[in-house]
């Protein structure tokens, strides 16, 4: 195991050990989630929870700064934007980690013209990473992107605290627009975890397992989005 394979590791077993301390991991398998993109789902992570633990959060913007720093580079970027609403915290540490400004990109245009979705100064060719807690099958990443892309920046990168790792097509769909999507940890990280601690009784676990196993199938036997 390379030593970026090796860290990479680490940081998903780090973030989902923390995810799963401070409660921000649900599992619901009688009880499915609709996602945003229309998956059922029998889990949700909500990374909105981390902002009230600053240790915690702390440590993740450590991890996601080394991270880009080793995926991306130490000089690749002018500047960090998050995704409204749950984006904007975690591109305000990584800008500040980082020491680069930062803007936020609006889910709709507040006003008119080129720059009417995005707050903060942004500058023509500014290469720009896109930031969100999390990405299931990374539809709304396009959007943001493509607003960064129609005020005049370059983007070629996002980066999410949480990646699903289950739905089909979200890095190829991402990649297609030419944008590489970075993580920290997937669900089979936080199931790697629960199992270990039995952070949660056995039959939910299984329920996970189940849905990892086939999620596009899981989603569709449960009121959800099919392939």
């Amino acid at each position: 195991m390379d030593l970026d394979t090796l860290a990479n590791a680490e940081a998903g077993r780090t973030v989902a050990s923390i995810l799963l301390e401070i409660g921000a991991v649900n599992f619901r398998p009688q009880q499915p989630y609709t996602l945003t993109a229309g998956w059922a789902s029998p889990v949700y992570i909500d990374c909105r929870k981390i902002i009230s633990y600053p240790r915690a959060r702390r440590r993740i913007i450590d991890l996601a700064t080394r991270k880009i720093e080793r995926a991306i580079g130490f000089e690749s970027l002018d500047a960090v934007a998050g995704g409204e609403t749950a984006g904007i915290p975690y591109a305000a540490w990584l800008a500040d980690s980082l020491g680069l400004p930062m803007q936020y990109v609006r889910k709709k245009p507040k006003g008119f013209g080129r720059m009417g979705q995005i707050e903060g100064d942004l500058s023509e060719g500014q290469r720009v990473l896109l930031v969100e807690d999390l990405a299931s099958d990374g539809g709304s990443k396009l959007a943001f992107v493509d607003a960064l892309r129609r005020a005049g920046a370059q983007v070629s990168d996002t980066f999410v605290v949480f990646f699903y790792g289950a739905f089909p097509g979200a890095t190829d769909a991402l990649a297609a627009e030419g944008i590489t999507l970075h993580w920290l940890a997937t669900w089979h990280d936080v199931l790697a975890v629960a199992e270990r601690t039995a952070a949660f009784p056995e039959d939910s676990i299984e329920g996970v397992r189940a849905f990892l196993a086939d999620p596009v199938g899981w989603s569709a036997a449960h009121g959800g989005k099919g392939a």
